[in-house]
């Protein structure tokens, strides 16, 4: 499943957070949102399971979805029942990660140290979310890679902006979690259009 997470990384390196997203607007968002690989619908927005569910009957082939802020292994379960591939939660916990492997699905932790980083590789983590992003700079990124395993995928999330985007994939990020940067509730669809343009033309 690691291999999965990396070619839609690669084919655009952003995770689209829609935090707060209402079941009924995910169908203009899915399509405003056209060309990203990867949507995460986290499991503190207003039923969750449904728009994570219309997400993935609706979303073209390819696209990875899956739900963010997964706390219990409850969670993953009715994840699982909605046919996403993937769980990212904001920490490490092994539980979880077992749940969402047991299953067949990606497990994408939030890690803030590389104790934690190594912890969550030994316990099957396809790649590592780099939360929060404000307290891990492109310098971060940088030290970690020289000591973590190539294969690693780091996922900074959280403070990534158009802007910052260059200086972490030098540094050796493999990805981004874009939440509030690009989506809010209440935005309007051409504000969403504006703000996802923006990232795409960063990373390409």
């Amino acid at each position: 499943m690691s291999e999965l997470l990396r070619d839609c990384l690669q084919r655009l390196p952003l995770i689209a957070i829609l935090r707060g997203m209402k079941p009924e607007e995910a169908p203009w968002v899915l399509e405003t949102l056209a060309g990203f690989s990867i949507l995460e619908v986290p499991l503190n927005s207003p039923r969750p399971l449904e728009s994570i569910a219309y997400l993935v009957r609706h979303a073209p082939p390819g696209v990875l979805i899956g739900a963010g802020t997964v706390l219990t292994e409850a969670e993953v379960e009715g994840v699982a029942a909605t046919g996403a591939k993937l769980i990212i939660a904001p920490n490490f916990s092994p539980p979880v990660i077992a749940a969402a492997k047991a299953r067949g699905l990606i497990a994408l932790p939030g890690v803030a140290t590389p104790t934690e980083a190594f912890a969550a590789l030994a316990a099957g983590a396809d790649g590592l979310k780099m939360f929060p992003g404000e307290l891990l700079p492109p310098v971060a990124v940088n030290a970690w890679r020289a000591v973590l395993p190539k294969e690693a995928l780091l996922v900074p999330t959280g403070g990534v902006t158009p802007d910052n985007v260059a200086a972490y994939r030098t540094a050796g990020a493999n990805g981004f979690g874009i939440g509030s940067a690009l989506y809010k509730p209440g935005m309007s669809r051409d504000e969403l259009a504006q703000k996802a343009a923006a990232f795409v033309s960063a990373v390409r």
